[in-house]
């Protein structure tokens, strides 16, 4: 089974009012195992940037001004996605933009039960305790020391660790499948890693 674990980050919550996605960040799952591929893009959002998301994501506009549009990244996109399962951490608000951005580029949208919401599977699990990505990292004692600012590959990255947990299945760093065969390298290996330091503007 063929799962990708995803985050958006936006100038804002509203697509209807002119919000856009600035950046993609996609983990692929094989069998509940990261295969090692993934996806990432920075995208112009065409609209000056708000300072309170510079503040949360790092992104400024003078740093988007030369990344390519959405329409121009989108089959790409797509073409990662392919008609895998979607997990999203408060899938409605990722879901929203995506396919506000996808009908805006021309192409089909996603449909909405794809999405597993990874909020509403901790919410299930733990009633009454706190669902952000961060209380579920250490509830789980994840490392998510690397998350100073919000990144789309990193969270998206953390969150598949985050999910892996919560399903109670086979996790990599174990290095066993349910047979007790030592998974691939790849899977052993693979950790959340830091991505690159973005320049911010003064």
């Amino acid at each position: 089974m063929r799962e990708i674990v995803l985050d958006t980050e936006t100038t804002g919550f509203e697509p209807a009012t002119g919000d856009r996605i600035v950046e993609i960040g996609a983990v692929e799952l094989l069998n509940h195992m990261p295969t090692g591929r993934t996806y990432h893009q920075y995208i112009n959002p065409q609209r000056a940037m708000p300072q309170d998301a510079f503040e949360v994501h790092g992104l400024g506009d003078d740093f988007l001004r030369d990344k390519p549009v959405f329409a121009a990244v989108a089959q790409a996109f797509v073409d990662f996605a392919g008609d895998a399962r979607l997990i999203i951490h408060n899938a409605a608000f990722d879901m929203k933009f995506l396919n506000a951005e996808l009908g805006w580029a021309g192409l089909p949208l996603l449909a909405m039960d794809r999405a597993v919401d990874t909020v509403a599977m901790a919410r299930r699990r733990f009633p009454g305790a706190p669902a952000s990505l961060d209380a579920l990292c250490r509830r789980f004692g994840i490392d998510n020391s690397a998350r100073t600012l919000h990144g789309a590959l990193l969270d998206a990255q953390i969150l598949a660790d985050v999910y892996l947990e919560l399903i109670g299945g086979r996790q990599p760093d174990f290095g066993l499948s349910s047979d007790g065969a030592q998974q691939t390298d790849t899977a052993v290996a693979w950790r959340p890693s830091p991505v690159p330091v973005r320049c911010r503007r003064a």
